[in-house]
């Protein structure tokens, strides 16, 4: 079982350091970015109050994320906590990171490869810059250049820690061949190992190109020699008798979700009839929406989404309308003679109720990464959003990617102890703002 970070006085990932700078913290005391009056105020405690009341403490949580060498990722080690907001001007690398986590999402279904294959290949995706940066190049003394020589292979890597179980993936340049699919990046290692650092002791099994051994109670025992270097080990080994350190990460992998700007047009997915089935995970791009309010409506969760809708809206009720196996959503708002019916929401009202949805599935991911979700969303609806979200991640850990300030204000009165990150540029390359020796994980990539 993944545990979470340990209680500290200091509040920091893992309790490792009281010097942890990127806690999100309310501007005043008594600050509480409310949208407005005592209703709200109301309808949120009660938000609370059942989330308190349906859960236990989230236990599941990943520790840190590891990119190196992906766009303007060049060797980015980043701590995280039940609840992340990551914020930073345009241009900074958001997206980036963003697009990280769901190229480690692929590795559990052999999504990996064909995700760069589709980008242009491993060299459309890599750090563009020298492999090292001097400090001299940083202060502007000299110019921006490489060394001549590499000590590291090309590369793309990617990789989480847990206080459990952890896993990387090295991706590298393909072996030439005349093969048509010889554009295909492969699979250069893959490493599992127990607790937050690689260390020798502490592996448990070892990719490197097709050879792949697990280390049991008599040593390391090799499982295949030829395993293809277009398939991740997470996907290839599954059987949870054999490998049950390999399933557990593997089935944590597979239960991230993430969501991104879900279209709202008029053709969009979101507006169509639906054929009602149970659906305890609302699709990426919202195409199951009605079965998926209606699952939720049919759980223990029904009155929480009823809570968090008539938070954001003053009193609205959702309900889920079936005509011969078809599901279309209804909101019926105070005040309205009728409900009204999906194609006539706004695309902001439409976005809120998918954000509510996901973030009250009866099946909550492991991990969920919500990329810009104030997108048209009203001002009003921040200190709402921000309450959601921070209700939500005391069930499931939460990723916010995020270029609004107010939003970040609303979560910092709502989540004090949330972790934030802000990215910034330097040379080219994405950083942490702020972060020094003792806020950086601990982190080792191993070696070929």
């Amino acid at each position: 079982m993944l545990v979470g970070p340990k209680a500290s006085g200091s509040g920091c990932p893992g309790g490792s350091s009281t010097r942890c700078h990127h806690r999100l913290r309310p501007e005043s005391s008594g600050a509480r970015s409310r949208s407005g009056d005592d209703t709200a105020h109301t309808l949120a405690e009660r938000l609370r109050d059942l989330l308190s009341e349906a859960t236990s403490s989230l236990g599941k949580v990943i520790t840190t994320l590891a990119v190196h060498g992906y766009r303007s990722l060049r060797d980015l080690v980043m701590p995280l906590g039940r609840l992340t907001v990551i914020t930073g001007a345009n241009g900074t690398g958001k997206s980036s990171l963003y697009q990280a986590f769901r190229l480690l999402s692929d590795t559990s279904g052999n999504g990996l490869v064909s995700a760069l294959a589709q980008a242009g290949g491993l060299s459309s995706v890599l750090w563009a810059g020298p492999e090292t940066i001097s400090r001299a190049m940083r202060n502007g003394d000299v110019p921006v250049q490489g060394t001549g020589s590499r000590k590291r292979p090309v590369s793309l890597m990617l990789g989480f820690a847990t206080d459990t179980f952890s896993y990387l993936v090295d991706v590298g340049l393909p072996t030439p061949s005349q093969s048509l699919f010889a554009r295909d990046p492969e699979v250069k290692r893959e490493v599992v190992w127990d607790g937050p650092v690689l260390r020798p002791s502490a592996t448990l099994l070892t990719r490197r190109r097709g050879t792949v051994k697990v280390r049991d109670d008599r040593g390391w025992d090799t499982v295949t020699e030829d395993l293809s270097t277009r398939e991740s080990v997470l996907a290839a080994l599954s059987d949870p008798r054999s490998y049950p350190e390999l399933s557990y990460v593997r089935a944590e992998v597979a239960s991230w979700r993430f969501h991104d700007h879900i279209r709202t047009d008029t053709h969009a997915p979101p507006r169509q009839p639906q054929v009602g089935t149970w659906s305890p995970v609302l699709d990426h791009d919202g195409r199951n929406l009605a079965a998926a309010v209606q699952t939720v409506r049919e759980s223990a969760w029904a009155s929480v989404l009823d809570t968090a809708i008539a938070d954001a809206f003053d009193g609205t009720t959702l309900s889920v309308v079936e005509s011969e196996g078809l599901f279309f959503l209804s909101l019926r708002q105070v005040g309205m003679l009728r409900p009204m019916g999906v194609a006539e929401l706004s695309d902001g009202t439409l976005r809120y109720v998918a954000m509510a949805t996901a973030l009250h599935s009866p099946r909550p991911p492991s991990l969920l990464v919500l990329n810009e979700p104030e997108t048209s969303l009203h001002p009003q609806l921040t200190g709402a959003l921000a309450r959601l979200i921070s209700a939500a991640a005391a069930r499931t850990q939460i990723v916010v990617v995020t270029h609004s300030a107010a939003l970040v204000d609303a979560l910092s009165a709502e989540a004090p102890d949330a972790v934030q990150h802000e990215l910034v540029k330097e040379v080219g390359e994405t950083r942490v703002a702020d972060q020094g020796l003792l806020t950086r994980p601990t982190w080792d990539w191993g070696s070929r």
